[in-house]
């Protein structure tokens, strides 16, 4: 009896003889497959266990209707959310263990627009002759995984039955998967850091982990702060060590590291026990130099590898950054300690190096702790954010918080 099924989802008017072949190797690896048919212009190419028709309906219009003017623009949004509403089910009652799809430019917008819905460990694989290009569009903060298939998705052939047979391997091996995400309530917690700040947090994670928590740590790029707290939310991590914010600066600027609007309101929304840190909050990221926008040329910079480059705020635009992270703390609920690491607030900004503006800091710092709400304890400390006993210090408050909030260690 097969073990663990697999959705295959595709349009069938257009790639029936492929998902039919997919589902055929998912079955040869001792799995079952189950066709999602979201196709409208043609008709099926082969026999969907989840029809077309099916679906339409789950997306609120009656299949008939949208063959009235069969255009891919009108029917592919309501597909999507038929699609979406009957694969969550699946999902939610445990009757589906991976997505596997495949597609182009309009098959790849639909079916990942459901995986980015599913959640995290869920085995999710796409099959796009998009994935060669930039596919942060359809990956954005999912686990999804992206295959390139080298020919276009139209016939069987010598090179697209391999492919294919590779991914139906994929995701029945990542199906197959023992280990999971549960964490049994024990505090699993999230930690925020750049490479300006790399040392400062692997010294707080050592001391967490010392002290019996595991640590989950998130690259501030803009989609590393953002899928950290798409994971509070789903209730995976239970504390934040939020060292690096520089994803709030650099939405307000539009540069690259953009962490979104909502960036540093989730864990207090959520009332989850956090330490912050204005870790590389002055900091503009960039591509290479000769991508630095108008307003920001002539000033400081400092290139961080030969593809990114730093631009330094003014001291205006820090006490700026200092407000719209106040705002963004106000009505948060839970434990939250913000500490000041005076002498620097990443490697660049220490004393003595490019970026050192003791003058805009301190403006800074001023602004932030006369505007932040008053449940925000503030620990100012003469040393900068990657000296180790600042770092530990962020540590032991963060454990101090959770042993009152009653989180419990990883270890218990």
């Amino acid at each position: 009896m097969p073990g663990k099924t697999i959705i295959v989802l595709g349009t069938m008017d257009t790639k029936g003889r492929e998902m039919t072949f997919v589902k055929d190797e998912i079955e040869r690896h001792g799995q079952k497959a189950l066709l999602i048919d979201t196709g409208v212009v043609g008709e099926p190419n082969g026999a969907a266990d989840v029809t077309r028709e099916q679906v339409a309906a789950a997306g609120g219009t009656p299949l008939a209707e949208l063959l009235k003017h069969p255009t891919r623009e009108v029917a592919a949004p309501l597909m999507a959310k038929g699609a979406l509403k009957l694969v969550g089910e699946l999902v939610e009652t445990g009757r589906a263990d991976g997505i596997v799809s495949l597609g182009g430019t309009q098959g790849t917008t639909l079916a990942t627009s459901v995986m980015r819905q599913l959640p995290y460990g869920f085995p999710k694989v796409m099959v796009s002759t998009m994935a060669s290009g930039d596919v942060s569009n359809f990956v954005d903060i999912k686990d999804i995984t992206m295959m390139f298939p080298v020919t276009d998705i139209m016939g069987l052939n010598a090179v697209s039955r391999k492919i294919l047979s590779n991914a139906a391997g994929a995701v029945c091996g990542m199906a197959d998967s023992e280990v999971t995400m549960a964490t049994s309530g024990r505090a699993l917690v999230g930690v925020t850091t750049v490479g300006i700040t790399t040392q400062g947090a692997m010294k707080a994670i050592e001391v967490l982990e010392a002290a019996g928590y595991e640590t989950i740590v998130f690259h501030a790029v803009g989609t590393g702060g953002r899928a950290m707290e798409a994971l509070m939310k789903e209730g995976v991590i239970k504390a934040v060590l939020d060292i690096t914010p520089i994803e709030v600066t650099n939405h307000m600027h539009h540069a690259l590291l953009d962490g979104g609007p909502e960036r540093l309101s989730v864990a207090g929304r959520l009332g989850l026990p956090q330490v912050l840190c204005p870790g590389a909050v002055a900091i503009l990221v960039y591509g290479p130099p000769d991508s630095i926008p108008a307003p920001y040329r002539g000033r400081k910079y400092i290139p961080h590898s030969p593809l990114i480059t730093d631009v330094r705020l003014t001291r205006d635009e820090q006490v700026a950054v200092a407000r719209e992270i106040a705002r963004r703390l106000q009505g948060a609920m839970g434990p939250i300690t913000f500490m000041i690491p005076r002498k620097g607030f990443d490697s660049y900004s220490a004393e003595g190096e490019g970026f050192w503006d003791p003058e805009a800091d301190a403006a800074f710092v001023e602004t932030l702790k006369a505007e932040l709400p008053p449940n925000v304890r503030v620990v100012e400390r003469d040393l900068d954010v990657n000296d180790p006993a600042f770092a530990a210090e962020m540590a032991g408050n963060l454990i101090e918080l959770m042993r009152r909030a009653g989180v419990a260690t990883a270890t218990r």
